[in-house]
Order: structure tokens, then sequence, then C-alpha cells
């Protein structure tokens, strides 16, 4: 698809091209205030919020409007418009448009919205492109006819090297990249230094205005913050130090590059104060890796130099709506300029796709309008980072009652989901999980065309999200208050006299606050405590932590006396409440693991520790007794003499086999009757081709099997998790399955099967151990083959079965010429090899009936269509 290249209709192109604080962002609302209309697209609702109160405060709130995905104030005479990117119009006839951030053109999630932009949206009397100097070659290619204006930094911009967090100058921005970082900096900050102001996207406009205020106004002197102040929010910040230089990006987690470490180190310095950058050392940088600045980093920084960017991200912005596949084509569709890359498949792309695979999406999606409708649904972004499957459910059930009836939401059904996110109960995760549900529900009443009443539906949305980021707010504050030290130190001579108490999940309370945690039994101290605090924090666990972890040994020996729930044996390891407690090891049987207890016990007294790891090897032999009692049965069996070395190989093997095997090969052949009797009375049954205990014939007690002979280093056979009767044949045969055709069939289906056809062969007077005379056919027979079908088994898995068990199906008599009608049924006759065995004897699992008489059948049988024989007659060896 060839991409069509904008076309200039007169007005002025600028691109304003230059580092961070060269005043392009104040420029660009100076010409937004000059002009008579206009508009600016921010790549952040934050800048855009900023920047919409400087503009009101020029204009009047009457004349300005702020459009974003969650918040809309839009007054009928509003000529000036701060948006973001995706709800900038690009098609307004506005004086002025201006885009922000535009070297965001190359990132992968968002890149195509800004590439549209810059392309296409413009103003009749003056365009301008705000960015970065690395967008100058992207810039000479798309728009030609774009005057390049290059601005210095008012400032300067230099390396100040790793700070301690202790040792941070007032008015420092530190940057973390996850939430927990933020949290544990600020908690650290009101630890050192009296508090911190928090911006995250997770908060309201009025409350990170709030925060921004604490530090403006010189209330607290410093700012923990998100990689988001990059983006353009503009603060009297004069240091700026990085909790570390890596980040997930969703996909990955990755270090920084130039550009972006230059875009955040950008923010410290204003006007013609200069600023620095630098890192930060000790336990608040996370202990990343490679959290120093390299030389040629520090050099590029500093001087502006970052690598240009060789290709924008596109996607075709507007798709033709004809039909679901042209509108997935287009969007789909590669760009026609060498400067342009497509952009990887984004949340609305593969949600489009997801739900266009449902016949009745496609049934409504009819018409340019209902494609165009049901693009808009797709589109409403994730701001829950669901993931595609579990987003495109949610805009499926919207999708529902868009397209029918009065195409718009109930407006019960919205203002109910409004209200149920209402509650600002709970604990931080919880809060931010409501916060990000209740922005999809914003953008969704930001839309007149989706619900009733859109104007007071956002006003609910907005107060209810103002409300959960207060809560949000409150609950960083009372996590950043610091009572921990406080407590210590109020009773600083004795901290015997505190009180210590286990939580729950293992940490370790001194008077209520946590100082740090029982893993098993080794205590970990808080690693956020201060130098200073350290050494009273050990104190006071030294005090208690002997009487505690003797308290726990005592329920653990209790425990392991129990053959109950408490202990847990998964894999190599035994759990016990919720903690690994020991390891198993191989031992001199497959069934008689060794275990070892894991090191934190090294705190215990070593009597102690013998004591416990003596009832856990009693409690794990109960356990493999009660688990695993026929392998049990026969493996003590196998190491008795009385039963001669023929009977103890085979035992042997088939204890290592899982309890079922292969009888050819097996040495079952050498056994006298009194070793045959004495397999009977261990649970194992002889059949005709497998050696098998039925007992194990379960996944519980094969899965605890497949555990015993992992030890062993061996790479045990896989165990199906349910026992079907057949699986695919793939790969090893799992345990407990023989491998029959293209099916895996389960030995002791196989053996019944095998019985039955043996029986079928007696009715017809081929009795089983009489010997056929030279010269003599054996008996021919006819075979039902509806058990087999009914157990899973194909046609053609049955017959290989047969096979197997040395059935041979004999050539059916062809029509002559002149007679018609089905073809008779295949004759079988058992022949087998010379290493054939013999029939497995009758056991009471499988009863003969008293025979039948039966007469062989005709030469002609007709066979109806649909009958299992048909599927026999081409199968014949």
């Amino acid at each position: 698809m060839t991409m069509p290249r904008p076309v200039s209709d007169g007005g002025l192109v600028k691109a304003v091209l230059g580092p961070t604080n060269t005043g392009k962002t104040h420029l660009a609302v100076e010409r937004l205030c000059a002009h008579s209309s206009g508009q600016i697209g921010f790549p952040l609702r934050l800048l855009a919020r900023e920047v919409y109160d400087r503009v009101v405060a020029i204009k009047g709130r009457d004349n300005v409007a702020l459009i974003t995905g969650e918040e809309r104030i839009d007054p009928p005479n509003a000529r000036w418009k701060l948006c973001t990117v995706e709800a900038m119009d690009r098609d307004a006839d506005l004086s002025f448009v201006a885009l922000d951030e535009a070297q965001l053109g190359a990132d992968p999630e968002r890149g195509h919205v800004f590439t549209d932009r810059l392309l296409n949206a413009r103003g009749r009397d003056e365009t301008m492109i705000l960015g970065s100097t690395a967008l100058t070659p992207m810039v000479e290619a798309l728009v030609p006819e774009a005057e390049i204006i290059s601005r210095p930094r008012f400032s300067t911009l230099s390396h100040a090297g790793s700070l301690k967090l202790s040792r941070l100058p007032p008015r420092s921005a530190i940057v973390a990249f996850s939430a927990e970082q933020v949290y544990t900096v600020a908690e650290m900050l009101r630890r050192f230094r009296g508090g911190a102001a928090v911006v995250m996207g997770a908060l309201s406009p009025q409350t990170r205005n709030a925060q921004v205020e604490l530090f403006q106004s010189g209330e607290v002197d410093y700012l923990v913050a998100t990689d988001a102040i990059g983006m353009g929010l503009n603060l009297d910040v004069a240091h700026v130090a990085f909790a570390g230089l890596a980040k997930f990006d969703g996909h990955r987690r990755r270090r920084l590059t130039v550009a972006e470490m230059a875009q955040i180190a950008g923010r410290a310095g204003r006007h013609q104060k200069d600023g620095t950058f630098g890192t930060l050392t000790g336990g608040a940088s996370g202990g990343d890796r490679g959290s120093e600045f390299t030389e040629d980093e520090v050099y590029a920084i500093e001087e502006h130099i970052f690598p240009p960017i060789d290709k924008l991200m596109w996607r075709d912005a507007r798709p033709r709506l004809d039909s679901v596949d042209a509108l997935i084509a287009d969007l789909e569709a590669p760009p026609g300029e060498p400067a342009l890359a497509p952009a990887p498949e984004a949340i609305d792309l593969a949600v489009a796709r997801i739900l266009a695979d449902d016949p009745k999406v496609r049934e409504r999606a009819r018409g340019k309008a209902m494609v165009g409708r049901f693009w808009e649904t797709c589109s409403l972004p994730d701001f829950r980072s669901l993931g595609s499957e579990n987003h495109a459910r949610f805009v499926a059930r919207l999708w529902d009652d868009l397209s029918t009836g009065t195409g718009r939401l109930g407006h019960d059904y919205v203002s109910g989901m409004i209200a149920h996110l209402d509650d600002a109960r709970g604990d931080i995760d919880t809060l931010q999980g409501r916060i990000a549900a209740i922005r999809s529900w914003a953008y969704i009443a930001q839309r007149p065309d989706w619900v009733r009443d859109p104007q007071e539906m956002a006003e609910r949305a907005r107060a209810v999200e103002a409300r959960l980021s207060d809560a949000l707010h409150q609950r960083l504050t009372e996590r950043f208050v610091n009572r921990r030290t406080a407590v210590l130190m109020k009773k600083l001579g004795d901290t015997g006299l505190l009180p210590v108490t286990v939580g729950d999940a293992g940490e370790v309370l001194v008077d209520g606050e946590e100082i740090g945690r029982l893993d098993g039994f080794r205590f970990d101290v808080d690693p956020q405590a201060r130098l200073e605090t350290r050494r009273l924090l050990l104190a006071a666990a030294d005090k208690h932590l002997p009487r505690i972890l003797h308290d726990r040994a005592s329920q653990l020996l209790a425990d392991c006396a129990q053959d109950g729930a408490a202990l847990v044996w998964e894999a190599d390891a035994i759990g016990w409440q919720g903690q690994v407690i020991a390891r198993l090891q191989p031992g001199r049987r497959l069934l008689e693991p060794q275990v070892r207890i894991e090191a934190g016990f090294a705190s215990l007294a070593a009597p102690l520790r013998e004591k416990i790891g003596k009832a856990l090897q009693e409690w794990l032999a109960r356990a493999i007794g009660r688990r695993l009692k026929p392998l049990v049965r026969i493996d003590a069996a196998a190491h008795e003499a009385e039963g001669g070395p023929d009977l103890r190989a085979v035992l042997i093997a088939l204890r290592d086999a899982g309890g079922a095997m292969a009888r050819r090969d097996s040495g079952i052949e050498t056994l006298d009757p009194a070793q045959r009797n004495r397999l009977r009375r261990l649970g194992v049954q002889v059949g005709a081709l497998d050696i098998f205990v039925p007992a194990m014939a379960r996944a519980a007690p094969l899965a605890d099997w497949a555990k015993l002979a992992a030890l062993t280093g061996a790479k045990p056979r896989p165990v199906a998790p349910d026992l079907p009767a057949t699986l695919p044949s793939e790969g090893a045969p799992p345990v407990f399955y023989r491998r029959v055709g293209e099916q895996f069939v389960r030995v002791d289906l196989v053996e019944r099967l095998v019985h039955a056809a043996h029986q079928r062969r007696e009715r017809w007077g081929g009795a089983p151990r009489r010997r056929v005379k030279r010269n003599e056919s054996p008996p021919r027979f006819a075979l039902d083959p509806s058990l087999a079908l009914s157990m899973g088994l194909t046609t053609r898995t049955y017959a290989e079965l047969l096979h197997q068990a040395g059935f041979v199906a004999g050539t059916p008599q062809t029509m002559t010429q002149g007679r018609f009608g089905p073809p008779e049924p295949p004759l079988w006759r058992w022949r087998p090899r010379s290493n054939m065995p013999s029939p497995a004897p009758r056991t009471k699992e499988y009863p003969r009936s008293k025979p039948e008489p039966m007469q062989p059948p005709k030469a002609k049988v007709r066979i109806t269509e649909g009958n299992p024989f048909a599927g026999l007659v081409g199968l014949i060896r």
C-alpha cells in the first residue's frame, strides 16, 4: 500500500528541535495564544493538564478546552485546545497546530499515532513540530517543506556522579522505574529528610497537582517520580538522580537508551540555572547491575549528541470501513515510504482480530457506519493492562450493547459499574487496580454516542477517580510514616522489653513494626533498615528469636507425627507453612529417598536438628508407603531372597517402570508356577502383551513415582495427568500406556481388548491351548470392534493392536462377475509368532462367559453404511 503524502495548504510549517530546557513548549504556548484558534497535542495527560491551567490563566476558562481520553473539558465556544496526541482532531479548521515530543513517532507502541499527526495535522496559518534533534532526518524526509529551527539549551547540564540518598542536594528529583522503587525511595527520604512528594501516573490530576505544589512551594525538598517527568513536566529541579538505569518496557527488562536518559536528566536546571544528574548508590538503587553511566553516555547527555532516528512507526490512520476484513487489511498494510516502518500490532488491532473471529460480531459489523463503530470500540485503551485476550472480552461486552438496540450502553449498567468502583477501602494495590478500571469508564463516558447523559457519567467517573487517588495518596503517606525507629529508640535501654511477634506471612514484628522476616527457620533483617538501627533490630531479635524458633520446631515435630495436610511433598521438596524446609536426595532404593533439611535450621541446636531430620524422614516414609502402597509391596518382595533371582529381576524392573512394562523380554516366561502365584498375590497381572499393577493405574500414584524417579538423575517417562483411555501418539509413551499405531492405549484396556478377542476365538471353536495340526488352517472368526471404539480407539489402532497380539486378518472373498452387495467382513485367525506368549490365563477381572453355539459367517454378510466392520476391510495385513 502506498502511503499518501501530506499536502501543504500554504500554512507555515516549523520544526523546532533541540534538547530539553530549550523553551520549545513555552514557545508553542506563546504561538498558540497569539493565534485566533489552535491546539497542541501532548504525550501525557498530566502535561496537557499543566499547560491547560497556564492557557486558562491567559484566555479564560470558557475559551479553553482540555481533551484527553479520560477527561474532557470542552466549553461550547472554546477556541484553544490542549489534548493528548490520541485525542487531537487532525482535520480541525484551526489557525495553529503543534505536536509536542514528535520523536515519539519511533516508539513501537504509540509511535504510529505521532507519525500520523506529524504528517497530517496542520494549522491554517502555522504548524509547529517540537522534538529532539534526533528527529531532523525524519523531518527532512517526510516534511520537506518544514523550516527546521534548532534551539540551544538555556542552561548547562553536567554529570555529578553517584550519590547516596542521604547526600542528595535539596531540590532533587529521584526517578524510579517501578511502583516498588518509588515507594522504597519515598519511605527512605521520609526517614532521612522528613518527606518527599510523589508523582505517578496512577494519581488523579488534582492529587498530582497537590503533590507538585508540595515540592514547588518548598514544603518538601525532594520529589520521587516515574519517568513521566521526562515528558515535559516543568518543575524547579536542580538535580535528577536515577534510582536505576533499566526498566521493563512491556516486553522485557532493558537498559535505557541514551535519548531516554537525556530526556529525563534534562529536567534538571530551569532557564538560566544549571542542573546536574547522576545515580543513586546503596539500597535505593535496587541493586541493579550496570547502574552507573558510562563515559560515552555522560558525554552524549552533556553535549546533547544522540543517534539520529532513521525510522518512524506508521499505520494507516484512516483504514477503509467497507468491511471488517478491509479494515484489518489496511491496518496491516506496510507504508510506501522508506523512512517509515510498519508499527507492531497494537492492542486495538489485536482485539479487532479476536472479535472478528466471532460470526455474531461480523454479522453486526456491516456497512461503513457499523464497521467504524466496531473499530472505535476496539480502540478502547487497555488501562488495566489485562492483555489482548482479557481486554477483548471486556470490549465484546461493550460491543453487544453498542451494536444492538439503541446503540448505547445501558444507563444502569454504566452507573452501576462506576458505583461499584467507588470504594476507597483497601490497600495500595487494590486502589491502583480500581483507579485503572475507573479510567476505562472515564474514557467510555467521554463518548456522547456511547452513553446517555455523558456529562453526568463523566463527572461521576472523574469524582470517583479523584476519591480513589486521594485515598491512594493517604495510604502512601501512612506507609511512609516511620514509626519503627521511634519504637526502637523508645526503649533503647533494654531491647528485651520490646514485644516481638511473628505474623502469618513470617514477618517479625517489634511492638507492631516489622523488623525482618522468618523464612522457614532463617531470620532476615529488613534490608531497608538504616545502619544505625540495624544493630538495634538484631539485638531485639536475638532476645526473642530463640524462644520463637523453639516453639516453631515443636510445632513442626507435632505436625510430623501426624499424617495431615500440614506438611506437603512437592517435587523434590517438603514444605511446611508455605516454606521449603527440606530437600529429597536419592537413597539406596528408589522408594527410600533421604531427607536433607534446609540450611535455615542452623540456628537450632544440633540435637534438635537431628530430631527434626529423623521426624521428617519417618513422615516421608509413611507418606510413600501410603501413596505408593502397591510399589512398596513389590519393592519389599524384590529384596526377599526366597523369591529367586528371576522373580526379583522382574519385580525390580516393574518397580522402576512405575508398575507397567512390556511382557516381551521381561523374563516372565522363565518363572515357575509358584513364582507366578507370588506375582498374583502382589497384585501383578500378567497380560498377553504387558505386565502391570492395576492398582497403579491412577494419575496420583504415578505422579508420586515420577517424583522419586527424577531423583535418580534419569529422565522418567511422562505421566498422563488424568489417565484417559487413549492419548495421541507423540514422543515417548507415558507410564502405563502402550504405543499402538497412532495412539497410546492404557495397558489394562489393551489386556481387556485382547482377552475379549481370545474369548471370541474360543466361541468359534478355537480352544486357546489346542495345537493346530500340520496342514490345518487355524480357525477363522469375526470380531466386534464396538468395545474398542467405545474406548476411543480408531479402527486402525484396533487393527494394529490385534496384530501386536498375534491376530491376522484374512483377505475377504471378492465379488464375482455379476454379483452385487457389500463386502464380507474380515475373518481373523490367531497365528502367534514364535516369541509370542500364550494367551493370558483368565482372571477375575474378565470372567469367561458360557460359550454360545455359533456358526461361522456365510460367505456374504451385508454390512450397512456406518457399521464398524466396514473400517477394518482396508486394514487387512
